[in-house]
């Protein structure tokens, strides 16, 4: 089988393939045109880690930098700008995929000030902002699951905003998300929105629950712990399907859908895999379903075009087998509810700084542009 075909398969299989990673790097050489016409990429997530390691290096922004800086832009202004060509220019790219399939892909992600994911009002300002800044129809705007981003969800859709949910963790928060979606849809409906112009995803995060996971089994240290290192992710991700498939096939998204609406589709996330014991491609083989995304690093994208093993449906009817996983994670002494507490706090920490990075690299860039000026 050819490196691509591999990935044809996947996206055969009904999963739609989208890049993690931009940079103006990509937008420039061309790599991010080639992986659309040559490895069957759909799609573009961002966050503000990828865009603090894109800012860091090469001298791509050095132009629009000198520019800012001759117009007196402070650091937030500056960083907007940056940040919102690129997914302008990215989502001018995938025009063509967007139109292709309907508005479903050719999709590029931005995410809210990850400082805000504690303040539903600011988040929802802050996702106007965006959408308005950016000016285009196949972004979706990056809101996190926290508890006061629920609300901030549902206010985002009211106003015809696409939305991608990130930083979900548990089946129960995840419930809780897809609750918001159809509270958003219906409020759409009532302010006079299109449902059929709405996107939603929600990214599911798989990689780090093993991380997790893995590090307390290990701190266990017995043979019943040990023996389920690696299970938590794939088994978490599959009760999320099943999640997805009761909400979806209720009377509230039956009348969602009767009025035009587009089902919110789960989204893996953190597929790129932390552990060098595990095969470097099994958040591919392992959650392949139709209607659904997964969106690589490049190197994961790599290893799945080489040897990534698609072999039909992996996720559909494992439910009662992925709770037994967790049954025994219970019972070997992992306290599940704190796993996914932990991980969402992280999330948003490790987010935060990012941020933080981000704007301290800009400010330096800033500085030195106008004291070259």
């Amino acid at each position: 089988m050819g490196n691509t075909d591999r990935l044809a398969r996947l996206s055969e299989a009904g999963v739609s393939i989208w890049l993690d990673d931009l940079s103006r790097e990509r937008l420039r050489s061309g790599n991010l045109a080639s992986l659309i016409r040559d490895k069957h990429v759909v799609g573009v997530t961002t966050n503000p880690t990828i865009f603090a390691g894109a800012l860091a290096q090469g001298e791509a922004y050095d132009a629009q930098l000198r520019d800012l800086a001759a117009r007196g832009a402070d650091v937030h202004a500056a960083v907007r700008e940056l940040t919102t060509s690129d997914v302008r220019d990215a989502a001018d790219l995938f025009r063509d995929v967007y139109t292709g399939t309907g508005g479903t892909d050719g999709r590029v992600s931005i995410e809210v000030d990850p400082g805000l994911a504690r303040d539903t009002g600011k988040t929802v300002a802050e996702a106007a902002e965006l959408w308005k800044t950016v000016d285009r129809p196949n972004i979706f705007v990056k809101i996190p699951a926290t508890e006061q981003g629920l609300p901030a969800i549902t206010r985002t859709l009211a106003d015809g905003i696409s939305v991608n949910v990130t930083l979900i963790f548990s089946v129960e928060r995840y419930r809780a998300v897809i609750d918001a979606f159809f509270d958003g849809l219906e409020q759409a409906r009532a302010n006079g929105h299109d449902l059929a112009g709405i996107e939603s995803v929600a990214s599911f995060f798989v990689s780090r629950v093993d991380a997790e996971v893995d590090k307390r089994l290990e701190a266990l240290g017995t043979d019943e712990a040990l023996a389920l290192r690696g299970e938590a992710a794939i088994a978490n991700a599959r009760l999320a399907y099943a999640a997805f498939e009761e909400k979806f096939a209720g009377e509230r998204w039956a009348a969602l859908k009767e009025a035009g609406a587009n089902p919110q589709r789960p989204l893996w996330a953190s597929t790129g895999v932390k552990n060098p014991e595990y095969s470097d491609t099994r958040y591919v083989d392992e959650l392949v379903v139709e209607g659904t995304v997964n969106t690589m690093p490049e190197k994961t994208m790599e290893a799945a075009a080489d040897h990534a093993e698609i072999s039909g449906d992996t996720v559909t009817g494992r439910a009662a087998e992925a709770q037994r996983v967790f049954d025994s994670l219970s019972s070997a002494g992992i306290d599940i509810t704190d796993v996914f507490l932990t991980l969402e706090n992280e999330g948003v920490e490790k987010f935060d700084k990012s941020w933080a990075e981000l704007l301290d690299t800009v400010k330096g860039q800033l500085d030195s542009a106008k004291a070259q000026g």
